[in-house]
This record gives C-alpha cells, sequence and structure tokens, in this order.
C-alpha cells in the first residue's frame, strides 16, 4: 500500500466498528424486542463484545487488505465470506454466553444482524473507495515512484499505474544504462545514478526491473535504497511466468519459486465447481429463463427472420469440439467466413447485427442459453470464453500459451470479460492479453474467485459493456 494512504487505512477500522455496533442494537431491537434506550449493562457489553469480534474475523479473513487495485466486486465477495466467518464465531460466543448474562440470540437475530452489516458495510467502503480515488485523480495521496531498468514487466508497471490512477502511485522517472526512452517516462540517468537521484529527488518508492541475470546491481541497488530508508519493490522479469501460480518460499537463506499444480487438478475442487454449476444454473432456469426466455423468444421472432437460437462449433475441455448455443443476434443470412476464407468477428456497426441483437450483445443477454451448455456439463459459469473453430485455429499458430486455455471447462463469463477483453480482438495484441487474462484465472481458481466475476458480470450487464458488439 503506498505509505501516504496508509495513513488512512484507519477510518476503515473506525468507521466498521461503529456499524458493527449499530447493527447490533438495531438487530436487536427488531428482532429481540430490547429498546436501544433501556441501558442496561448486558446490552453495552454485548455491543463490545460483537466489535472485539469483528475484529478478530476480519483478522482471519483479510477483509482490511489494501484493493485498491481491485475491483469493487471482490471487496464485496470478502464482505460476504467476512460475514459467514463472523457469524459462527459470534454465534458461538453467544452460546456461551447466554445462560450467564441472561440474553439469547436467536437464529432471526443473526439473519437480520448480517442484511444489515452488509448493506451498511458495502454502501461504506464504496464510499470511501471513491473518496480516495477522488482525492488521487486531483493529484493528493500520491506515492512518487522511480523505477530501475526497462524491461517488459517494467512497461507494463508504468502503463498500470498511469491507466488506473486509483492505485495511488505516480512514476517521476526511470533508470537505464542502455534505454533513453520509455513510453512518456521521463530518462532519470543511468542505473548508476540511483544514489543521487535519490538524493536530488522525493523518491517514496523504488521499484527495482533490472533483468535477473544482473542480481549484483540489483542488490547494489537495495542496499542504495536501504540507505535513504526508500521502500523497495523488485518486479522480477519472468514475464513467461506472469499467468502461472506462483509462490516463493525458502530454503535455508535461498529463495525458491515453487510453479504449483492447477487449483482444478484436485478431484475436490471440480466437484466444488461442477456442484455450483449446476445449482446455479437450475436456480437459474427456474427463477429467471422460466420468464425471461418466453420474452426474448417473441422478440427475436418478430423483429427478424430466422430461428431463434445460433448454434455454433467451439473448442471445449481438451481441445473437444462442442455446440455452443446463443440468441441468434445476426440476420439470417450472415456468414462467419469473408470471401477470402477468413473468420470475421463481430465489429461495431457490423450490418449484420439486428437490432435486437445489438441490445442483446450488449447486456450479455445473448449468452444466456449456454447455461444449457452448463447443465450438459461441457460448460461451466465460469471459465475462458469458447472460440469458434477458426479462430482456433488462426490464434493457436500465433498467440503465445493459447492452447493452454483448454485445460478447464470454458465459462459463459470469464476473467478476461470482466477486466475488459470481450468482443473483437482486432490485433494479436489484444488476443494476447486475453489469454494471458484466461491463464491467470486458471492459475488462481477459488471458488470466491468465481463469485467475484459471477458478481462482476452482473455489475457490468447492468450498466453496459463498452466492448460489447
Amino acid at each position: 500500500m503506498p505509505r501516504k494512504i496508509n495513513q488512512y487505512s484507519i477510518i476503515r477500522y473506525i468507521t466498521d466498528g461503529a456499524i458493527v455496533g449499530m447493527s447490533y442494537l438495531l438487530a436487536s431491537s427488531i428482532s429481540l424486542n430490547y429498546s436501544i434506550w433501556d441501558n442496561e449493562w448486558t446490552t453495552y457489553l454485548f455491543v463490545l463484545i460483537a466489535i472485539a469480534v469483528w475484529y478478530i474475523t476480519t483478522n482471519f479473513s483479510h477483509l482490511y487488505n489494501d484493493r485498491r487495485s481491485n475491483k469493487y466486486s471482490e471487496e464485496i465477495i470478502f464482505i460476504v465470506y467476512s460475514l459467514g466467518l463472523y457469524t459462527i464465531m459470534l454465534s458461538s460466543v453467544f452460546f456461551f454466553l447466554s445462560n450467564s448474562l441472561g440474553r439469547e440470540h436467536t437464529t432471526n437475530f443473526f439473519l437480520m444482524l448480517d442484511g444489515i452489516l452488509f448493506v451498511l458495510l458495502t454502501f461504506t467502503k464504496y464510499i470511501i473507495r471513491k473518496y480516495l480515488h477522488s482525492a488521487i485523480s486531483h493529484g493528493k495521496l500520491l506515492d512518487n515512484i522511480l523505477i530501475v531498468g526497462v524491461t517488459p514487466a517494467a512497461q507494463d508497471f508504468y502503463e498500470a499505474i498511469n491507466r488506473y490512477y486509483y492505485y495511488g502511485y505516480k512514476c517521476v522517472g526511470f533508470l537505464d544504462d542502455q534505454v533513453t526512452k520509455m513510453n512518456g517516462c521521463p530518462y532519470k540517468g543511468s542505473v548508476k545514478e540511483l544514489s543521487k537521484t535519490l538524493k536530488e529527488a522525493q523518491i517514496d518508492e523504488v521499484v527495482i526491473a533490472l533483468p535477473t541475470h544482473r542480481n549484483k546491481e540489483i542488490q547494489e541497488c537495495i542496499d542504495i535504497c536501504d540507505q535513504y530508508a526508500t521502500q523497495t519493490r523488485i518486479l522480477p522479469d519472468f514475464e513467461q511466468y506472469t499467468s502461472s501460480n506462483l509462490q516463493v518460499n525458502n530454503i535455508g537463506l535461498l529463495s525458491v519459486i515453487n510453479i504449483r499444480e492447477l487449483p482444478l487438478d484436485k478431484a475436490s475442487n471440480r466437484f466444488l465447481k461442477r456442484s455450483f454449476d449446476i445449482a446455479f444454473s437450475v436456480l437459474f432456469f427456474i427463477l429467471i429463463a422460466s420468464w425471461l426466455f418466453p420474452i426474448l423468444f417473441v422478440i427475436i421472432k418478430l423483429t427478424s427472420k430466422g430461428p431463434i437460437f445460433f448454434t455454433q462449433e467451439r473448442w471445449g475441455l481438451n481441445n473437444e469440439k462442442i455446440t455452443c448455443y446463443k440468441f441468434r443476434t445476426m440476420v439470417k443470412e450472415s456468414r462467419d467466413l469473408d470471401e477470402a476464407g477468413n473468420y470475421q468477428q463481430a465489429h461495431k456497426h457490423d450490418p449484420r447485427i439486428t437490432a435486437i441483437g445489438a441490445f442483446l450483445r450488449r447486456s450479455n443477454l445473448d449468452e444466456l442459453p449456454q447455461f444449457w451448455n452448463v447443465l450438459l456439463g461441457n460448460m461451466s459459469v465460469i471459465g475462458p470464453r469458447p472460440h469458434p473453430t477458426p479462430l482456433n485455429l488462426e490464434s493457436m499458430q500465433t498467440i503465445d500459451n493459447y492452447m493452454l486455455r483448454h485445460v478447464v471447462k470454458p465459462g459463459i463469463s470469464g476473467w478476461a470479460q470482466v477486466n475488459g477483453y470481450r468482443g473483437e480482438t482486432k490485433t494479436p495484441g489484444s488476443m494476447q492479453k486475453r489469454v494471458n487474462f484466461d491463464l491467470y484465472y486458471i492459475h488462481r481458481w477459488t471458488f470466491w474467485f468465481d463469485c467475484q466475476i459471477i458478481l462482476q458480470t452482473i455489475i457490468n450487464m447492468i450498466r453496459g459493456d463498452q466492448n460489447a458488439y
């Protein structure tokens, strides 16, 4: 976390403590018929216990980790996770205290408490997040960053902190022995001038991005930063491992990088994911598809000629061909291949797309029939999006690690899609980014990660996706 922002983290602790105390009083008043104004000493004792248990629980759930660089949907998932742990711990404590203190807390009380806490916590954390973003966008709370060394990782890092201003970083320049230009970043001299730069400029943090074989220079840079008490980060040039699940362990005084097995290689994780897929899909068909699909059937049929559904051959797990179902969004006469035999991706202002089809694409409603694919078992709710066969054949020759996308089941939505890499891929670079996001998901899968992507997908459906056409 940037040091200038770190001083504001206490606001979250104090705010949440007040919220927990107020939520306990409201839940007690509504479900237990205890008046807030009774002034019973036991009420205040239970409030203090509720607050203490909250801080203990969130220490385990890591709720207060800095997540400004992550999507808000992830913070909501951690709130839900923390509330689950909190309910278990608080109910256990209250169970042992209820007889001695003469107050019993019912199931309705905990349901009410969780509901109030969820609403208030999500609201206040959103307000705090937006306040920090606003302060950073106006040039406040920024930490000055100096990059040492120009590698692909360094360039990606520089572009990321410029694109996502709310990370709270401002790059004041870079040092390198050979390169003097880097995407508009000011050049401050050679690596040997690090000491001089730290002495003359206000630098809050140094990011060392030298190639790994220059380990002696890396250590010298660390020693110089230590002399000036400047926070240091090392950005290793492990581009080939950026999508892998890396873990650093120590053996003696040596750091060892482990590339762990895929989470979905474990039978227990596959069972959990498949069980969730089935339950989620069944609930979707009962609660949503039962009334939404008939409406869409009628609209599609009345607005254009042709079938309601569109089927297409795509590649699934282990490159097996599957039939993917979608609502038809293009005119009946549209073709996938152009006259030269190249695959035609849907693009902006594509004349093949119908009026209702444009709406279905923007809102992702055209993908909903793929829940049938999920029930059949050849797709998952969340996973890498399956590509048509011609696009697979084209991309596997030009995109690094492209075929690794198929070591898990494809999904209706995925990590790449909620990060803006959906729709048309005009350049190999955009497709490579999509693949990198897919591989990141594959190597770091968790049940909560799936829940976060589902939540972010719903948010995108409501507000619309600029890359959906």
